[in-house]
């Protein structure tokens, strides 16, 4: 498909995942209903749903030199993913997820990227890009590009996932942050007022609401447009200083919540670079992570044709 590019910059992982009937407790062995080997991280996942959805793909990463990074990169190729490594060495962090079979519901253990060192991506990566979007990790790659995507004009969305340290000066050059339900500022970060809320029709956020708060904190470190799912329940939005709420489809039976908010953010992107407003956008992110809990998997969606 021609048209502007999703560019992912940001965490690619291997997951090993093993659906159960009941996660173990201490010293409990357990035996899985299945297992699967498959790529993971909020960056790649957003990729792989973007590539899904007809769009042209580029994925800034690490993943190194090892027989796992070859894994990876040969199944992102297979899915049509152009992949930039920034990792001169090493293997794609590992990730092990264990689902429970009646709810969808997953437990993550992961090393992540922390400490990693990579290096800085060329600008010229977002020639033909309609959107960048940017996890948390890898910061100084990510702030590199997004800096220059603002400059470009290209518009930013941030998987705000949870805090990292560092992340305030990425927020600097994020039009779209859609936070996470466990997404929240160091302690002491909420300002006691906010600013873009102090127009007469609105009040401002009370010392209970803390979602209203959490939404105006970051909102002033750079984000015009602030979003917070959760889960089944709608998405909190915060745009021009009104707040509002997108609904979030029923699904009836849920069978994996695996990479659902992996599944929001690529798709929310590949609308974005298609043109979509920040709000019509979002919608789409929801109506597609909405379908994907109704399949194993992040992906099971897209291969099933969900």
């Amino acid at each position: 498909m021609a048209g502007p590019r999703v560019v992912c910059c940001g965490l690619t992982t291997l997951d090993v995942t093993q659906v159960l009937d009941a996660l173990p407790g201490p010293d409990e062995k357990v035996v899985a209903r299945s297992a699967a080997v498959e790529v993971g991280g909020p960056a790649a996942n957003a990729a792989r749903t973007a590539a899904a959805l007809g769009r042209p793909t580029l994925l800034v990463t690490a993943l190194g030199t090892g027989p796992l990074a070859e894994l990876v990169r040969d199944r992102l190729g297979a899915e049509g993913i152009d992949v930039v490594d920034l990792a001169d060495d090493g293997e794609p962090p590992l990730s092990t997820v264990l689902v429970t079979a009646a709810t969808g519901q997953r437990a993550v253990a992961s090393t992540n990227a922390v400490g990693r060192s990579v290096r800085l991506p060329a600008t010229a990566l977002l020639d033909g890009a309609g959107a960048l979007l940017v996890d948390g990790h890898l910061l100084a790659a990510q702030t590199t590009l997004a800096a220059a995507a603002r400059s470009r004009g290209v518009p930013v969305l941030l998987d705000g996932g949870s805090f990292k340290v560092g992340l305030e000066g990425l927020l600097a050059h994020v039009d779209l942050a859609v936070l996470s339900a466990d997404f929240a500022l160091p302690d002491g970060a909420e300002p006691t007022f906010a600013p873009d809320l102090a127009e007469p029709d609105l009040a401002e956020p009370g010392p209970d609401d803390h979602e209203g708060r959490l939404l105006a904190a970051v909102a002033e470190l750079g984000p015009s447009f602030v979003a917070r799912s959760h889960g089944a329940g709608p998405v909190a939005v915060l745009a021009g200083g009104v707040r509002t709420e997108l609904a979030v489809p029923a699904v009836g039976d849920v069978v994996d919540t695996l990479g659902a908010g992996d599944v929001l953010h690529g798709a929310t992107a590949a609308a974005l670079a298609e043109g979509s407003s920040w709000v019509d956008a979002l919608a789409a992110g929801i109506a597609t992570a909405s379908r994907s809990v109704r399949f194993p998997g992040a992906m099971g969606w897209a291969v099933t044709g969900g």
